[in-house]
């Protein structure tokens, strides 16, 4: 898009707002229930754009469809009760909190998730009023061109939620500019400082999801099978292409040869191959840049001394696939333990307790999510307490989902998506007082 171009989409978003304020809950409610309709009439084809253009599996694009419908649902049917007037007891005859919308809100989106991650934003934000201004991951047009035509379908009015084509050099002048009221950013640590400096420079209100790199802490009354079981989904799930996918096996030393054996045997059973096919488990990475970061990675781990387990099973011809491997040997203090590792790579971790599990739990710039493995309840206890992330899963893969909030500490990022500490995220949380 040319500047022109854009010029007359921020302003056709402000005229959009003013109108679009003044509209009910219901009335906001009905366009998402119509988008989610929509989607779960549309799932094959949408799904289909989401493998063509970043590879996912067609299952795992299927499902984040689906995913995307739920979370429309959820955001309008209790987006009202969770924004009405919060009483609060003082010296007044009345006093609360009013929450109310804030204006046209930019959202710079990446391509792992490229459908949830946008609704994740923009329903929440839809039904407190504001409207949305996209800037999706470049190698994702076709998605954004569907969400856009997806809101227009549901009713919704021009201009309450539209694209903007341009450039990551770009991003900065939209958050400087004065019909931009606030910005959320899904990406990696330099992309979320970029925009949070310019964001600060500008006064204005951001939200970041960072990269993660998580830590699966595998305790010795854990249920081995349940969790090597579990730690295979949570690596390659989107083709290891995910910010909450676990990264870092930190397991017990009394149960590590085991879980190191079973772990290996069931990544190496994993099928690589066309996305489209049923029997695939694991499709392309990205680009052919982010697959050679991945070959460096490893290798460098290879030679700092880590021992490194490939699984034989690369189809061949086109693609940038990549087997999923297991790096064990690894310790803390090499690179790729302090990186975030975004393909079917696992690190495994010995340690010889639960102390020095969540020291190397902690000991990365991140602090996303996390999964704890143990049925020792003082274990629980300790690690729900002690690990830095922003979100800990006992005895279960992370995940996300509407109800609840998601969002890291450290360089993960700040700020709350989904859930009622999403909704209110970009609003003007408003003091009433009634003398």
């Amino acid at each position: 898009m040319t500047p022109a171009e854009v010029d007359v989409l921020l302003d056709q978003a402000v005229r959009t707002f003013d109108e679009y304020r003044l509209t009910t809950y219901a009335e906001r409610s009905r366009h998402l229930i119509t988008a989610a309709e929509l989607l779960e009439g549309e799932v094959p084809d949408v799904a289909s754009i989401l493998t063509t253009e970043m590879g996912k599996t067609f299952a795992a694009a299927k499902a984040e469809v689906s995913k995307s419908a739920l979370a429309l649902r959820w955001f309008a049917d209790n987006a009202e009760r969770l924004l009405s007037d919060e009483a609060i007891p003082t010296k007044a005859s009345k006093s609360y909190v009013h929450y109310q919308p804030m204006g046209p809100v930019l959202a710079v989106m990446p391509w792992n998730f490229p459908l949830w991650q946008v609704i994740r934003f923009a329903a929440p934000a839809l039904m407190v009023g504001n409207v949305g201004l996209l800037k999706h991951a470049s190698n994702v047009p076709q998605t954004a061109l569907a969400i856009e035509d997806l809101f227009r379908r549901a009713g919704l009015p021009n201009g309450a939620f539209t694209n903007l084509f341009v450039e990551s050099k770009d991003v900065a002048a939209l958050i400087h500019d004065p019909r931009i009221k606030a910005v959320t950013i899904t990406g990696s640590e330099r992309a979320g400082m970029s925009v949070a400096a310019a964001a600060g420079d500008a006064l204005k209100k951001s939200v970041l999801e960072l990269g993660g790199s998580d830590p699966f802490i595998v305790l010795p009354s854990a249920d081995l099978e349940a969790a090597v079981r579990t730690a295979v989904n949570a690596r390659v799930q989107n083709n290891g292409q995910s910010c909450i996918a676990a990264k870092r096996f930190i397991v017990h030393e009394d149960v590590a040869d085991d879980f190191l054996a079973r772990f290996t045997e069931a990544m190496d059973a994993l099928v690589v191959g066309d996305p489209f096919d049923a029997a695939t488990d694991v499709g392309p990475i990205v680009t052919e840049v982010q697959r050679d970061e991945l070959v460096h990675q490893v290798e460098a781990a290879r030679a700092q001394g880590a021992h490194v387990h490939a699984a034989p099973n690369l189809p061949a011809g086109d693609g940038w696939y990549f087997a999923p491997t297991v790096v064990s040997g690894v310790t803390i203090d090499m690179p790729i333990a302090q990186e975030e590792i975004f393909g079917p790579v696992a690190l495994v971790l010995r340690v010889p307790d639960v102390d020095a599990a969540i020291a190397a739990a902690n000991a990365t710039p991140f602090g996303l999510g996390s999964s704890v493995w143990t049925n020792e309840v003082g274990e629980i206890a300790r690690c729900v307490e002690q690990v830095d992330a922003g979100a800990v899963f006992v005895n279960a893969m992370v995940a996300s989902t509407p109800e609840l909030p998601f969002g890291g500490v450290k360089t993960s990022g700040y700020g709350r998506e989904l859930s009622e500490l999403g909704l209110k995220e970009f609003t003007n949380q408003k003091t009433v007082w009634i003398g």
